[in-house]
């Protein structure tokens, strides 16, 4: 986990229902909110079941307003506990968030930009569709989501960008054909995709199949998001002499940290790398839920990222990079290989 990022104090100084299930949080830092760089997200500290963790949101639009940072949090039932902790903050508590932070920035030197958003992974193209639009680039936004009840921000972008906003609402059929979407967008243009693993998956293998250059799509995930529904697992590290039951709203690496293995982590999104471990064994299936691997690498089933990926129906044997030499933190005893 980083430990270099900058924490202030923030007030939620406001917030309302912009969707079914998405709450919009006005959060104002002491001293007031700066700039942030398209794409930003801030990380905050959550209380999830009385212990303190970690979740990042995705700021919304171009700067702050009225020294307020904005983010929006979809309501997840089942998740892991942070965005029901969110929904349960009333105006005036205060949190602890970091400066805002970005891996997901625009580069603006492309003839045409397509910007992809599935459900809450509007949320950091909002920003960006504001910047392009305002600077004269082309720009088109393709948008789904179950319905457009459940889809924030939807009356904003609109009257931001006009018939360059295509809507995709599942509950009225429409679909994305992404691979014609591909074929319509110069062939120096950039794609920046938010949403749920599928979409993302789904997104960068036509892209690849296009012939298109893949440092011209650039991606962010939920972090979250798989295939399977989350149940609890039991994941082994018999190296370590460990083994660890991981809870349905429970990450890998939160159990396998609690019980005092400790593995290099950062992103906790599933796109760093920095969590993988080896997969010795497992039963059942690999729910991989990163985008730091490729496709082929997740049918593989040689490596899993423990910040995100799970296992459904089964349990798996890992050989963490942590050999044991000492502890690196309280918890039940390791026993040295």
């Amino acid at each position: 986990m980083r430990s270099d990022r900058n924490w202030t104090t923030a007030v939620i100084a406001g917030a309302r229902e912009a969707a079914d299930g998405v709450r919009e949080i006005l959060l104002k830092p002491e001293g007031g909110a700066g700039p942030f760089p398209g794409g930003a997200h801030l990380a905050m500290r959550v209380i999830i079941d009385g212990k303190t963790d970690l979740r990042y949101y995705s700021l919304v639009g171009e700067a702050p307003v009225d020294g307020c940072w904005r983010i929006a949090v979809k309501r997840e039932e089942p998740g892991r506990g942070g965005s029901r902790y969110m929904w349960s903050l009333p105006v005036g508590a205060r949190l602890e968030v970091a400066e805002p932070d970005t891996h997901f920035e625009l580069t603006r030197q492309a003839p045409e930009y397509l910007l992809i958003a599935g459900g809450i992974g509007i949320t950091p193209l909002i920003g960006m569709a504001g910047r392009l639009a305002r600077s004269g680039r082309k720009v088109r936004m393709l948008y789904a989501g179950r319905s457009r009840a459940s889809m924030p921000f939807l009356d904003d972008l609109a009257a931001m960008l006009g018939d360059r906003l295509e809507v995709f609402a599942g509950d009225e059929g429409r679909r994305m054909d992404l691979a014609a979407e591909f074929a319509k967008l110069d062939p120096l243009g950039e794609a920046y995709v938010c949403g749920p693993i599928g979409l993302l998956e789904g997104a960068r293998s036509l892209w690849q199949t296009s012939g298109r250059r893949p440092e011209r799509f650039i991606y962010e995930t939920f972090g979250s998001s798989g295939r399977f529904a989350s149940e609890a697992f039991k994941v082994h590290a018999p190296r370590l002499g460990v083994s660890v039951d991981v809870q349905p709203g429970q990450s890998m690496l939160d159990a396998l940290e609690a019980a005092g293995v400790g593995v290099v982590a950062d992103c906790r999104r599933g796109e760093c790398g920095l969590c993988v471990v080896d997969i010795v064994s497992h039963t059942g299936t690999i729910d991989h839920r990163d985008v730091f691997f490729s496709k082929a690498q997740h049918e593989e089933n040689k490596k899993i990222c423990v910040c995100v990926s799970r296992v459904s129906g089964g349990e798996i044997t890992i050989d963490a990079s942590y050999r044991g030499d000492e502890p690196l933190r309280s918890g039940p005893e390791i026993r040295r290989a």
